[in-house]
């Protein structure tokens, strides 16, 4: 389903004129699981990602992009962005860290620009759809736009 809203991500995309699809999916005011998303949307869930953040050894916070059906390798993670460690924040750190509540984390427009890494098979897809920034709304849009918005990189980060 098409979305007729805009969030701040959608506002950012359009001032750095960047064309991309809005989607809405029915949620009730919770978070739901991505793949549920992807079949909300009827995409493939491997071209529907989360936006997932992480804090290394050194404090820094980092942001990985992977598919919803996949789950991140923390060592692979840490290795990507020059850490020992890293380890997820905790689910009530998310707004404060990113400004976004959990389930509607987009790895566009947060609070500060966090070192972030996309998995390795963003590059081979036609399009990626990741959050708008607001639970019930995803945007999609051409994979090399998002990485270079969010200067980006690629990485093999999932187990």
């Amino acid at each position: 389903m098409k979305a007729d809203f805009k969030t701040n991500v959608m506002r950012i995309l359009d001032k750095e004129k960047i064309e991309y699809t809005a989607h809405e999916y029915p949620h009730g005011n919770e978070a739901v699981d991505g793949l549920t998303v992807a079949t909300l949307l009827g995409e493939d869930p491997n071209c529907v990602f989360k936006t997932l953040v992480t804090q290394g050894d050194s404090r820094n916070y980092f942001v990985f992009v992977v598919p919803v059906g996949c789950e991140l390798d923390l060592k692979k993670c840490a290795k990507s962005v020059g850490e020992k460690n890293v380890e997820m924040i905790h689910v009530k750190d998310i707004t404060k860290v990113t400004g976004y509540v959990r389930g509607g984390c987009s790895p566009v427009g947060m609070k500060k620009l966090f070192v972030t890494t996309f998995h390795i098979t963003a590059q081979e897809i036609e399009h990626i759809i990741v959050s708008a920034g607001k639970i019930g709304y995803q945007i999609e849009l051409r994979p090399a736009d998002l990485v270079a918005l969010t200067k980006g990189q690629y990485a093999d980060i999932v187990r």
